[in-house]
Parts: C-alpha cells; structure tokens; sequence
C-alpha cells in the first residue's frame, strides 16, 4: 500500500497537432542517448505527422504524458504495429523529460498504455526493446510484469543497428 500511496498521478491523452513542441524537447541530445542522437526538424516534423495519425490509421496509439495535478506535460508513450519474427505485434515505447526521470511516472503511463492495448484484443503479445545499456528502461519492463526474451539486435532509427534486450508482455489469448 505504501508504494501504491507514493505513485505519481498520471494520465495519458492522445497524441495531437499541438505536441510538435513536447517532440522537439524529447530530441535533445540528453534524450537520444540511447537512440543514435537527435533527428534533423524534417524528421521531426513527419514524426510529429505519424504521431497524431496513428490512431486514426488503427496501428497504434501515442500519447503525451500530463502529470497531475497541474496536467504538466512530461513526457510521451505509445505503442504501434510491427511485425517481430514474424509474428504480429504491439511494439511499446516511452519517453520522459529529464526533470520528471526517476519518479515512477514512465511505468505508470507505460501501464496506462497497456490497459488501452489490452482493450483493443488485437495482438497477443506487447514487445519493448530496449538498449542493454538502459537500466532505467529495462526496470520499467520488469516493474510492469514483462518477460525477458533475449538479447537482440534492433534497427532504431532504420540504418542504425543497436544491442537491445527483447522483452515481451501476453495482453490476449490469440492474434
């Protein structure tokens, strides 16, 4: 119960055309660390794009973060389709500001974005990948109940190979 009491407040809300500036914070160089740096603006800007129509296209969802009570914006999560080893998943991601980092908020949200995938029943298993080298990251997975696969080999951003670990989360019985 003690734990539970000292959960930050958090809620998720989809992804709009307004959140271009929550993007550009979240491509600092402190924020891209384990992904290969920051992105030029053009690819920021078709980012942007994909974020606020993936839910419309029915591929996934993204999310901004707002931490309660000020409905601070502090972050982003989000999950979408891919296809791993040939099988079809939800790949799930998530992202916090540096000031807002340690405080439970990315495993809350993360959580929240799990209840959104389990209400659509569309694939069987959820897939986070990761950096080895990301403790913080590789916690969330743990806390939330995933199931460490492997150690893999991820192409993010496409061109760029990268050492992950491969964990994976059962949301429903069949695809």
């Amino acid at each position: 119960m003690t734990e539970q009491r000292n959960m930050p407040e958090v809620i998720i809300k989809l992804w709009d055309d307004g959140d271009l500036g929550l993007l550009r914070q979240l491509n600092s160089p402190e924020m891209t660390v384990h992904f290969g740096g920051p992105e030029t603006e053009e690819k920021i800007l078709s980012r942007h794009k994909r974020y606020y129509e993936i839910a419309q296209k029915g591929t996934g969802r993204m999310f901004k973060i707002l931490l309660l009570p000020q409905l601070e914006v502090v972050g982003s999560v989000g999950y979408w389709d891919q296809t791993w080893q040939g099988e079809s998943i939800y790949e799930i991601g998530w992202s916090v500001l540096p000031a807002f980092q340690g405080r439970g908020i990315a495993t809350e949200a993360t959580a929240k974005a799990i209840t959104s995938i389990k209400s659509e029943k569309k694939h069987r298993f959820i897939h986070a990948f990761p950096k080895i080298n990301n403790p913080a990251s590789n916690a969330i997975c743990r806390k939330l109940g995933f199931s460490w696969i492997d150690e893999c080999d991820f192409e993010y951003p496409i061109g760029t190979i990268i050492r992950c670990n491969d964990w994976r989360l059962t949301v429903g019985e069949n695809e």
